[in-house]
């Protein structure tokens, strides 16, 4: 026998291996494919085990809401791709942004916030987290003198998103853990644009990772998750919010993310080449103003995309010369692309983020964060670049 025959195949597999290997407790059925478990609660084979379930002395399913096969696989394959000690899962991107937040801060506590980051991001930070005494401090992201401005004795946190949404900014992850570092803060990441197939934010120095499963890790738009990941510390701190306050992830939500995580880098990969080559034809056309995508060579972080990332990402955005009426018209002459505001999907996404993804934050919130009236969202999916092409030429033939 073999020194090498006990050894676990896993430890040393790469990404693809993993995103299919990882995870997985066959039950005595023999099954290839993951099981879907859709239980509310487990049998216990006598009242002493019961306690002791209960009690966490023995491990063991309890409830749910608490854990379910399906999705501790789920859990289990993701921390395998990140890299991470552990793994939660949520209702959704903002469940898991949530459940962090409730898990790790405190009334009192102060958190900075890059003021690129999703609309709906900055309402739990700005307008939900303050009403339970936590302060909070928005600044620009790629503005190294404002994060370290903002720094407080009571800074508990530093969340950012890179590349941002939707203008592509990037931060440098390994600068910002210094910063964390320094003030003696968690630095929390949302990966969501770019996946474990691209960036690795935990090998970069963050201490938290989230994403909106519903995303990429999807990648078909079906499903609604998050997912928290980190030390077990940590993710032990944040399982206590979930199991306590309910917004855990659906059996069956997790064993879609199952299947699409098994496709993860090939889908990457492909989304990061039909984006660059639309970006780049996007420049050249009449009637745009500016491609922010940091995949071009022009983009002010597409040096620092190319150095902590393995790809570019699948969205892109642009300004169309005029106001909201020149956008509107031309989003609304697209008839291949999907109009919805959601991305990650295998069909590609159009949207105008001023009225929707981010129409909830102020006039004056908007321009800070760069969200023009004229500007559009374009979140490009697996057809074929040509096609996606011609459909941009109807929306350019609307406003010319």
């Amino acid at each position: 026998m073999s020194d090498h025959d006990d050894l676990d195949p896993l430890a040393t597999a790469h990404l693809d291996t993993l995103a299919i290997r990882s995870g997985i407790k066959r039950t005595e059925e023999g099954e290839h494919s993951e099981p879907i478990f859709a239980t509310s609660s487990y049998v216990f084979e006598n009242a002493a085990e019961a306690a002791a379930r209960f009690s966490g002395e023995s491990p063991g399913n309890v409830y749910s809401r608490y854990t379910n096969p399906t999705v501790r696989a789920f859990e289990q394959r993701l921390a395998a791709l990140e890299g991470a000690e552990a793994c939660v899962a949520a209702a959704s991107g903002m469940a898991a942004i949530l459940s962090v937040c409730m898990a790790l801060l405190k009334s009192g506590d102060h958190v900075i916030c890059s003021r690129d980051v999703f609309g709906t991001t900055i309402n739990l930070f700005g307008k939900v987290l303050t009403r339970f005494g936590v302060e909070v401090t928005f600044v620009p992201l790629l503005d190294d003198s404002a994060w370290r401005a903002a720094v407080r004795p009571n800074t508990a946190m530093l969340f950012l998103e890179t590349p941002s949404n939707p203008l592509c900014e990037v931060a440098d992850l390994a600068a910002m853990s210094a910063l964390a570092r320094e003030s003696d803060s968690l630095l929390v990441v949302d990966n969501s644009f770019c996946t474990p197939s691209l960036q690795l934010p935990l090998e970069m120095g963050a201490d938290i990772v989230v994403y909106a499963a519903t995303k990429y890790l999807d990648g078909q738009g079906r499903c609604m998750g998050g997912a928290v990941l980190g030390s077990a510390i940590h993710m032990n701190e944040v399982l206590m919010f979930l199991r306590t306050c309910g917004p855990t992830m659906s059996p069956f939500n997790a064993w879609v993310f199952l299947k699409g995580l098994e496709t993860l880098r090939l889908r990457m990969e492909a989304h990061s080449r039909s984006a660059l080559e639309l970006a780049q034809w996007l420049q050249q056309q009449r009637g745009v103003e500016k491609v922010y995508y940091c995949g071009l060579k022009d983009h002010p972080g597409f040096a620092l995309a190319t150095q902590q990332q393995k790809g570019y990402g699948g969205v892109l955005s642009f300004l169309v010369e005029g106001g909201r009426d020149q956008a509107w018209k031309f989003i609304d002459a697209t008839k291949l692309v999907s109009h919805t505001a959601n991305l990650g999907d295998a069909k590609t996404t159009i949207v105008h983020p001023a009225t929707t993804t981010h129409s909830r934050l102020t006039p004056e919130q908007r321009e800070e964060a760069g969200i023009a009236e004229n500007l559009i969202r374009l979140a490009v999916g697996l057809e074929n670049v040509v096609d996606l092409e011609a459909d941009m030429q109807r929306g350019f033939a609307r406003i010319r």
